[in-house]
């Protein structure tokens, strides 16, 4: 995460304030050494506690929602996943001038897939279907709905305001035109149709932690949610091209029965995805805004 403010109205946070809150809250960990992590993510500020955990503190209200979501849905899904997912090992409240809930996880080891080299993009792209498809597989009676909850997993229209106001703010940097047109397809492709699954709802880069250059997990469920899981597709432009994503998209035709349908609407995801992420970090995260510049070049067919 960049060392810049990426909220106008975020709260202060560094290494003596984590350490207040755990040494009032949870003293059993109090003393063990507490350090900032790097990280692309935009919501939470984590630091690693000691050798086996980390916290993580939201940098908005909206990111209070993973603390519920992953305690809650993640003990049941997790199981069903081939790879390592967060573990809740504790909560916080408010406290010391820190005005959100936060959260402490058991420490994953690895590297994001942003930051961390891969020779074998094509290995971890078949790995990464295989997740999803097993995350499909999972029972979905009575879970997180999407569109109730406006995440990701959620038709696609949902998404059209949103989505044409950004990309208009883009004009002097992109073809618009071009844009629309991809948009436009993605919004007439049909609907999911079949029994509703899991989706993540934020498969980014920087989600996905590698060890010695294979996939090792699977992080930031806040957008869990029970839908649509073409929003988990935007990944396909956001991290592989050439033989990487046609691995990807040919594991989910064999491992969900992916269709041209729900490729397209992926595609959408991604466009969407870039199309707010740019305007509203602009200034704040320019490493983020440029992966997303690098993201929207790649759902218009352009080079990076």
């Amino acid at each position: 995460m960049s060392g810049r403010r990426l909220h106008a109205d975020q709260p202060a946070v560094d290494a003596v304030l984590v350490q207040r809150l755990i040494a009032s809250q949870h003293p059993q960990w109090a003393g063990l050494p507490i350090e900032r992590v790097a990280s692309d993510g935009t919501t939470n500020a984590i630091y690693r506690l000691g050798p086996v955990a980390a916290v993580r503190l939201p940098l908005v209200r909206y990111g209070e929602q993973a603390i519920d979501v992953e305690g809650r849905w993640l003990p049941q899904i997790a199981p069903g996943l081939p790879l390592t997912v967060p573990a809740q090992l504790a909560t916080g409240e408010p406290d010391a001038g820190y005005p959100f809930r936060w959260s402490v996880h058991r420490w994953i080891e690895g590297e994001p897939v942003s930051h961390a080299p891969v020779e074998d993009l094509v290995t971890l792209a078949e790995s990464l279907a295989a997740w999803l498809a097993a995350l499909h597989r999972i029972d979905t009676t009575g879970e997180r709905d999407a569109a109730l909850h406006d995440l990701r997993g959620a038709p696609l229209a949902l998404r059209d305001a949103e989505t044409r106001r950004g990309l208009a703010t883009l004009a002097v940097e992109l073809d618009v035109d071009a844009a629309l047109a991809v948009w436009e397809d993605a919004l007439r492709a049909e609907r999911w149709k079949r029994p509703p699954v899991w989706a993540h709802g934020d498969l980014l880069a920087g989600n996905l932690l590698v060890r010695d250059g294979r996939l090792a997990a699977v992080i930031d469920f806040a957008g869990l949610g029970v839908g649509d899981p073409a929003c988990d597709l935007m990944i396909a432009w956001g991290l592989f091209s050439g033989a990487s994503r046609a691995a990807f998209r040919e594991a989910l035709r064999d491992g969900m029965g992916l269709d041209e349908a729900t490729w397209a609407r992926g595609r959408g995801h991604a466009l969407y995805h870039a199309a707010i992420y740019i305007p509203y970090y602009r200034h704040a995260n320019p490493n983020g805004v440029a992966a997303a510049r690098c993201q929207l070049a790649a759902v218009l067919g352009e080079g990076c």
